[in-house]
C-alpha cells in the first residue's frame, strides 16, 4: 500500500469480492439475524468459499500468505454489513488460529488443525477474560495442573467470542501458582465439541454485537493431553503477548467498515429526508456531523492501516511491552474504537426516530460500535500502553 493510502490493483480486488458477497449474501439475512440474534452457521464456509480464511496463513496450510493490511481490509469489508461477524470472523482468523500458528511448536498438529480454520470447517475461539480477570489478564485463576499424561484444568472464561460454536479453542492457564505473577501461565488449545465431561459453555445475552456468539466457559475437571501445549511451559505470556498486536490492529477493521457503513446510508438519508420543504443535508447542523464523520473515519483509517503496514515490515511480529508496534497498535484501537461510537452516536441522530428503529442499519452499527472502547483491552488501558511506551527513552517520534 502506498503512503497515500490507496491500495493495490490486487486489494482493490479482494475487496471489491468480499464486497460483493457481504451485500449480496449477507446483507439480507442481517436484520432478521440480529433480531434473533442468531449465527449464520455456513457464514465461514462461505468466507472459505471467498479464499479470505488464512488470509496471512503459509500455503502448506490452505492460506494465501498475505499480510496485516489484507486481514484488516477483509475485516473492515464484511463489517460494512456487519459489525458483528466481522469481529466473528476475526477473532477465529487471527485471535485463535494465526496465535496458534505463530506459536506453536508442533508441526503435526499444525498441519492438521490449521486447514480446517482455512476450509471453514473449524470456527476458533480465544480465552483470556475471566469474571474477575478482565483488563488483569495477568491475575487468571484457571489452573491446569499435570496429572500422567493429562493436564487438568479447572476455572472459567467470560466474554468468549465464538465459545458456543467453536470447533478449536487456545486459552490461557496458570501451570506454576508459585511464579511471579505473569510468568507462571501457559497456552494451551483443545476441540470444544469433542470433551465428554468437564467442560461447559452458556451463550451469554447481549445488547450489541447480536449474531456474534458469546460464551461464559467453565472448566470442571476437564482433561486434555499433555502435548496439547501451545509454545513453552510457564511462557504463556509471551504467547498472549505476541497475539494481542495483530489482534487490535486487525480488528480496527471492524470499527472502520461500520464507520464508513454509518458515513454512507447518513449522506443517502440525509438528501432522501425533506424537512421544511428541503432535504436535511442543506441544514448545516447536518451538514457539519457528516464533515466529521467523514474526516473521524479518514483519520482512523490511517491509523489502522498504517500500524497495519508497519506491523508487516517486521521480521518480527510479536510485539509487546518495550516495542515501537504495541504503542501503534494500542493508539490505532484507541482511536478507531472511540471515532467508531462518535460516528455512530450521529449517524443515529440524523436518522432521528428512524435511526432507533432496528429495520435501520445505522442501529446495529451503533450498538456494535461501543464494544471496541471496551474489547481487546479497554480504552483505559491502551492509554496506559501507549503512554508507557512514549515515555521509554528509545521512542521514535517516526511511528
Amino acid at each position: 500500500m502506498a503512503l497515500d493510502f490507496t491500495f493495490t490493483e490486487e486489494q482493490r480486488m479482494l475487496e471489491d469480492s468480499v464486497l460483493r458477497w457481504a451485500y449480496d449474501w449477507l446483507e439480507p439475512q442481517m436484520e432478521e439475524l440480529y433480531e434473533k440474534d442468531e449465527f449464520p452457521p455456513d457464514f465461514f464456509k462461505e468466507t472459505a468459499k471467498l479464499g479470505i480464511n488464512g488470509i496471512v496463513f503459509e500455503e502448506k496450510y490452505g492460506g494465501t500468505e498475505m499480510g496485516y493490511i489484507e486481514q484488516t481490509l477483509v475485516n473492515e469489508t464484511i463489517a460494512r454489513v456487519s459489525n458483528a461477524l466481522s469481529m466473528t470472523f476475526g477473532a477465529s482468523q487471527t485471535l485463535a488460529f494465526d496465535n496458534f500458528r505463530r506459536n506453536s511448536k508442533n508441526e503435526a498438529q499444525k498441519q492438521e488443525l490449521i486447514p480446517k480454520s482455512c476450509s471453514g470447517e473449524y470456527i476458533g475461539c480465544l480465552g483470556i477474560t475471566e469474571p474477575n480477570a478482565g483488563s488483569d489478564a495477568m491475575g487468571m485463576k484457571t489452573r491446569a495442573v499435570k496429572k500422567g499424561d493429562k493436564w487438568i484444568i479447572n476455572g472459567s472464561k467470560t466474554f468468549q467470542t465464538n465459545a458456543p460454536v467453536a470447533d478449536f479453542y487456545v486459552f490461557y492457564a496458570i501451570t506454576d501458582p508459585d511464579a511471579k505473577k505473569g510468568h507462571g501461565m501457559s497456552a494451551f488449545w483443545f476441540e470444544p465439541k469433542k470433551v465428554t465431561k468437564g467442560y461447559t459453555c452458556d451463550k451469554i445475552k447481549k445488547w450489541g454485537m447480536r449474531t456474534s456468539p458469546t460464551g461464559l466457559v467453565n472448566f470442571e475437571d476437564m482433561e486434555i493431553p499433555e502435548d496439547q501445549i501451545v509454545g513453552d511451559l510457564n511462557m504463556g505470556v509471551a504467547v498472549l503477548t505476541a497475539g494481542l498486536c495483530t489482534e487490535r490492529i486487525t480488528l480496527c477493521g471492524c470499527t472502520l467498515g461500520s464507520q464508513i457503513r454509518c458515513l454512507q446510508d447518513s449522506l443517502k438519508y440525509a438528501k432522501e429526508r425533506v424537512q421544511f420543504g428541503r432535504p436535511i443535508a442543506s441544514f448545516q447542523l447536518i451538514a457539519g456531523k457528516l464533515a466529521d464523520m467523514y474526516c473521524d473515519y479518514k483519520a482512523s483509517k490511517w491509523m489502522a492501516y498504517s500500524a497495519a503496514a508497519y506491523c508487516d515490515s517486521l521480521d518480527d511480529k510479536r510485539g509487546g511491552k518495550g516495542t515501537d508496534l504495541d504503542r501503534m497498535s494500542a493508539a490505532a484501537l484507541l482511536y478507531c474504537g472511540e471515532k467508531g461510537t462518535k460516528i455512530g452516536l450521529d449517524a443515529v441522530q440524523i436518522h432521528g426516530g428512524y435511526g432507533y428503529c432496528t429495520e435501520y442499519g445505522v442501529t446495529r452499527h451503533f450498538l456494535d460500535q461501543k464494544l471496541w472502547e471496551i474489547g481487546a483491552g479497554t480504552n483505559e488501558i491502551r492509554r496506559i500502553i501507549i503512554s508507557r511506551e512514549l515515555l521509554r527513552d528509545e521512542f521514535s517520534s517516526g511511528n
